[in-house]
């Protein structure tokens, strides 16, 4: 061995052994936070988790992403990697990305304060201030409230995509093709998450307000909180370093898409907001500070923050997004101690947000593609938790011993407006108890998407539900599919946190 070959093996053995330590000490000075009862203690550490947030990055070839934490009172900033593929712009804190779905908190805010202030009734019904609202049924259409739509027990058929154009009547007008959305079930039946119910809300903060739901967002929540680099709009984000998605399976490197944002501007209220991750923590605070904002501003009451993190249904899923559900927010329970959060999605670009009120602890990391982002943010999530808040984030996973389970019951085919899921059981050898679960796009979304196959384990049976692991492959995180039945009989999937029911 060459005196350079030697020189850079034994880097790289000290390089690895000083990574071993340092993880050990932490786990152990974790340990002892965790057997006294007590939350640690320790400053944010900027050169371990930059570290971090970059080896991960590089072992599960995301191209960039942005990560803040808000501990102690203080938001500590972090950026790794590169914006664009194409172009090698470097990642920066001030960088603004997608944030998805976590847009529905800022839309349940809105309309939080709409209900503060006397405007809007949330157990009267939708048609009361959208009287010309419409679905395919028309009586669920005359009962549906708007608790009913922040909590995602609406029923109203989820994925409803409508490109109603770039004006400010977009909402106007996607409410109005709403009359020909149908339900996954009836309302108030089961939980089944709905993007569709967060423009519906979107449109009620217009009529209200009689803003656009963009000029509500900056005027009442936005500018209160000083989210300076948070927007909606694409000539907006021009002003900023804006990260382009990437698209790419687990283990390969991603690839840019084709345009900055597929979405129309009509998917705002539940997916349209962009920002920087300091900004997402921002808005969380808000949540920890019992409405208000760092300068004292009331943005929301009290009443209003602890009713949105406020148990309102039980998630026949309880691991995805959290067990229960509030006003706008996934509700999760780590060690006993209360936390809320979102993620999202956009073509090309994942967001996560994650926040624990007690501990004054919340972490955004927001990434501009790779299918293996989930993975990045579970353990970043799972490592500051434990290191900054004390508490230890549950894992999801079969058992080494999965239980034994009939599953001639779950088998068949369920389907909702778009989607077709085809449950199977393994035919293989060892495939005894396996169901492989097929989705796929049917009616005006077949062929847009090739079909995708989860391979299901069991991991608990009960009379109320059975709970199965799925994954494509081993690079795959295991995801819940849970299977159950209303009180009339009908038999559901509990997928992706959507709801589908069995029709043959």
């Amino acid at each position: 061995m060459s005196k350079d070959m030697y020189k850079e093996f034994s880097d790289n053995v000290d390089r690895e052994v000083a990574k071993l330590v340092d993880r050990t000490n932490r786990e152990a000075a974790q340990a002892v936070d965790r057997a006294l009862g007590r939350a640690a203690t320790r400053t944010f550490d900027t050169a371990h988790w930059q570290r971090r947030l970059d080896e991960l990055l590089t072992a599960h070839r995301i191209p960039g992403a942005v990560l803040a934490v808000l501990t102690g009172g203080e938001v500590h900033e972090l950026a790794s990697g590169i914006l664009h593929t194409g172009t090698g712009v470097e990642t920066s804190t001030d960088s603004v990305f997608q944030i998805g779905s976590v847009s529905k908190g800022y839309t349940a805010a809105l309309v939080l304060s709409l209900a503060d202030a006397g405007k809007l009734d949330l157990d009267r019904p939708v048609t009361e201030i959208l009287p010309d609202f419409a679905l395919a049924d028309a009586e669920a259409a005359r009962t549906i409230t708007p608790r009913q739509l922040l909590n995602h027990t609406s029923g109203i058929e989820g994925d409803y995509v409508n490109d109603t154009g770039r004006g400010d009547d977009c909402l106007a007008r996607y409410v109005d093709g709403t009359r020909n959305v149908g339900l996954t079930n009836p309302p108030g039946a089961t939980m089944s998450y709905s993007s569709t119910a967060y423009n519906v809300l979107g449109r009620i903060v217009e009529v209200v307000t009689g803003r656009t739901w963009d000029e509500a967002l900056k005027e009442l929540i936005c500018d209160p909180l000083g989210l300076r680099q948070t927007m909606t709009l694409p000539e907006e984000v021009l002003r900023f370093r804006a990260a382009m998605g990437h698209m790419g399976e687990p283990g390969e490197d991603p690839t840019p898409t084709p345009l900055w944002n597929m979405l129309p501007r009509s998917a705002g209220p539940y997916g349209g907001i962009s920002a920087t991750a300091a900004d997402v923590v921002r808005f969380a605070r808000l949540f920890i500070d019992g409405g208000t904002a760092p300068d004292g501003t009331r943005v929301l009451s009290a009443a209003a923050v602890e009713a949105m993190l406020t148990r309102e249904v039980e998630m026949p899923d309880q691991w995805f997004l959290g067990a229960h559900w509030g006003l706008g927010w996934g509700l999760f329970e780590w060690d006993g101690v209360r936390g809320f959060g979102h993620d999202g999605s956009t073509f090309g670009q994942l967001a996560y947000l994650r926040a624990i009120p007690e501990k004054g602890l919340a972490i955004a990391l927001l990434t501009n593609g790779g299918g293996a982002a989930p993975k990045v943010h579970e353990a970043l999530c799972r490592e500051l938790s434990a290191e900054l808040a004390g508490v230890a984030m549950p894992t999801f996973g079969p058992a080494d011993n999965p239980p034994t389970v009939d599953t001639a019951p779950f088998t068949g085919r369920y389907k909702r407006e778009g989607f077709l899921m085809t449950v199977t059981a393994r035919t293989e050898a060892g495939g005894e108890g396996v169901l492989d679960l097929r989705y796929e796009g049917v009616e005006g979304l077949a062929g847009t998407f090739d079909p995708l196959v989860w391979h299901l384990t069991p991991v608990s049976d009960t009379p109320a539900k059975t709970v199965f692991a799925g994954r494509r492959n081993e690079k795959d995180a295991w995801i819940p599919v849970v299977f159950y039945a209303l009180p009339d009989g009908t038999r559901y999937v509990h997928f992706g946190v959507r709801a589908t029911a069995k029709s043959a």
